[in-house]
């Protein structure tokens, strides 16, 4: 596992000679994004399944557009790798990592997909397959055009990248990775404690403690190996809590019923689609501004890539899985320092394509789904948000710290809001209503969901301005605020 590299300059490792794109350290970083992007897809499952959504339908028609598009933006990403290797001449080049973008999983699924399934029920009187088949329409054309506003605003994003500090670039990533990335899986690791502390106390002491487990095992398969295992045994004890795996339903290898249903009758939902498009627009501003910031955490951590072709890679990875049939969109992951530490080159990302690819398209995603227990993987996911979190503070210059601090205070009005949100759309909760509510709790959820709305945007800008004015550039700092208000204006 090689040292970590000092991401508070930008200076790249004077390491040269014939580009080393496989070392054994990919092996720990292809475990890290491939259990990242698998925990991606169980939570997109799973949060459908809250809804009632079919479980069969996901599977076997939205998981392998999804894959497709995870698939070849990894491989796209490979192949930069080598091409950034052979401009500068160094052996040790860090692959970007690309997969599911977490806050869209969230968003997407809990304020798109799974209202408009309901909808589809209650107020349409559809039946569940009729449903199902709208909003799988309604999420492909959300995926689709969030993938074409992603591609005409990537010429900008060098533009973004030179004239945004770090602390706004970094300080908005800090705010995902503590609220979405970090946060919220800890509830499904502490909903399921022995398996998903096991998991989570393996992963932090051998990825971020550097404590090797024993014989070399990557510290994210060894959680996955200890937990999946207590996991396992916590099955056969009688209520428990811990179910084990149903298998006797029929498991498509290939996803036949997604290709015989592909008839492009998404297109008949495009004016279904576009009352959801202020809720998905943003999650897809939030992805460019994301990946602006990853390609500016990874040229800390060593790695200089053209920010333009980075988020137009990922425009394009979004397109095709949303042409595929995918209604999630994909994003660079903001893991870049921690896949660099783990050792990893290029041959994790080339690993990922193919897996998860390979478990869409083929079908046995589906098996993955059913065996693999979630608090095993999770905490992944909280790793790398702590990893995320670190090198925002340490890439930034220390007098810019309360930007990156105050970059944080829009997410956490996020995560304030998530569980009032979901108890208020919960069907089975009928005779609760905002309206019911008491009028100073109004206020404050009001409030809540003013500042949590569009928070990626609203951190980075909030950080610009703060760092504007540590610096004494007012009128800067001024500008900064007059956009935020036209902004506002305008629903951002």
């Amino acid at each position: 596992m090689s040292d970590t590299p000092t991401p508070s300059t930008n200076e790249p490792s004077i390491a040269t000679g014939k580009y080393r794109w496989a070392q054994s350290g990919d092996i720990n970083a292809f475990f890290g994004l491939m259990l990242d992007n698998i925990a991606g897809l169980i939570l997109m499952v799973g949060l459908l399944s809250g809804f009632g959504f079919p479980t069969d339908f996901a599977v076997t028609r939205m998981v392998p557009g999804t894959a497709l598009g995870v698939m070849l933006g990894d491989l796209a990403f490979f192949f930069l790798a080598f091409r950034l290797a052979k401009k500068t001449g160094r052996n040790d080049v860090t692959a970007m990592p690309l997969g599911l973008d977490t806050p869209s999983t969230f968003g997407m699924t809990i304020f798109i997909l799974g209202p408009s399934y309901l909808q589809g029920l209650n107020l349409l009187g559809l039946s569940e397959l009729e449903a199902a088949t709208r909003t799988w329409g309604i999420g492909i054309w959300c995926i689709v055009l969030s993938g074409a506003l992603k591609l005409i605003l990537a010429p900008f994003s060098n533009w973004v990248r030179n004239n945004v500090p770090r602390a706004g670039l970094l300080g908005s990533l800090a705010a995902i990775a503590l609220v979405l990335i970090s946060f919220l899986p800890l509830m499904e690791i502490l909903g399921h404690p022995l398996p998903g502390m096991l998991a989570l106390v393996i992963v932090l002491t051998a990825l971020i403690g550097r404590i090797p487990l024993p014989k070399k095992t990557p510290g994210t398969l060894g959680a996955l190996i200890v937990s999946g295992c207590v996991f396992y045994l916590l099955g056969f004890i009688p209520d428990s809590g811990y179910d084990l795996p149903d298998l006797s339903e029929e498991i498509y290898w290939f996803p036949k019923q997604w290709m015989e249903t592909w008839q492009w009758g998404w297109l008949n939902y495009l004016e279904d689609s576009l009352v959801y498009l202020p809720i998905a627009f943003p999650f897809a501003i939030g992805t460019v501004v994301g990946g602006i910031d990853c390609t500016e955490s990874a040229a800390a951590a060593g790695d200089t890539y053209d920010t333009r072709t980075v988020v137009g890679i990922e425009a394009i990875a979004t397109l095709a899985a949303g042409f595929s049939g995918g209604v999630i969109q994909t994003t660079p992951y903001i893991g870049h320092p921690a896949y660099k530490a783990m050792g990893g080159r290029a041959a994790y990302t080339l690993a990922t394509a193919v897996l998860i690819g390979s478990a869409g398209l083929i079908g046995y995603f589906a098996f993955l789904n059913a065996l693999i227990p979630a608090p095993a993987v999770y905490p992944i996911l909280v790793f790398i948000g702590l990893e995320i979190t670190a090198q925002s503070f340490l890439a930034t210059p220390k007098k810019h710290y309360p930007a990156v601090a105050f970059a944080c205070l829009p997410a956490l009005a996020f995560l304030a809001t998530n569980l009032p949100g979901r108890i208020l759309s919960d069907p089975a909760l009928g005779d609760i209503s905002y309206a019911a509510l008491d009028l100073s709790l109004q206020k404050d959820l009001q409030t809540l969901g003013m500042l949590s709305n569009g928070f990626v945007l609203t951190s980075l800008l909030w950080a610009w301005a703060l760092a504007m004015i540590i610096d004494r550039r007012l009128s800067k700092a001024a500008l900064v605020f007059f956009v935020s208000a036209t902004l506002t204006m305008f629903g951002f």
